[in-house]
C-alpha cells in the first residue's frame, strides 16, 4: 500500500495493490474507489482531502492487522 498526497489539488491517492483499474465508483462525493475489471478494488482517491482528514495523520500512519485475516495462499 502507498499513499501519495497532492498538495496542489489537495488530493490523497491510496494504492492498494500494483493492478490498473479499469474504473472508479464515487462512493461519496470527492471519495472514488478504483476498481477493476473484476471488481478488485485497487485505489482509493480522496479529494478535497485536507477538509476531510488531517493530512498528517494519513500520511504518518500505523497499520494494526488482525492476524487471522492474513492467510498464507500456496
Amino acid at each position: 500500500m502507498r499513499v501519495y498526497y497532492d498538495n496542489e489539488v489537495d488530493a490523497i491517492y491510496i494504492k492498494l495493490g500494483n493492478q490498473k483499474p479499469d474504473g472508479a465508483v464515487e462512493i461519496s462525493e470527492g471519495v472514488n474507489v478504483d476498481t477493476t475489471a473484476g471488481n478488485k478494488i485497487v485505489g482509493i482517491e480522496i479529494l478535497n482531502a485536507s477538509k476531510r482528514m488531517d493530512i498528517k495523520t494519513i500520511l504518518s500512519y500505523e497499520l494494526e492487522l488482525d492476524k487471522k485475516l492474513i492467510q498464507k495462499t500456496a
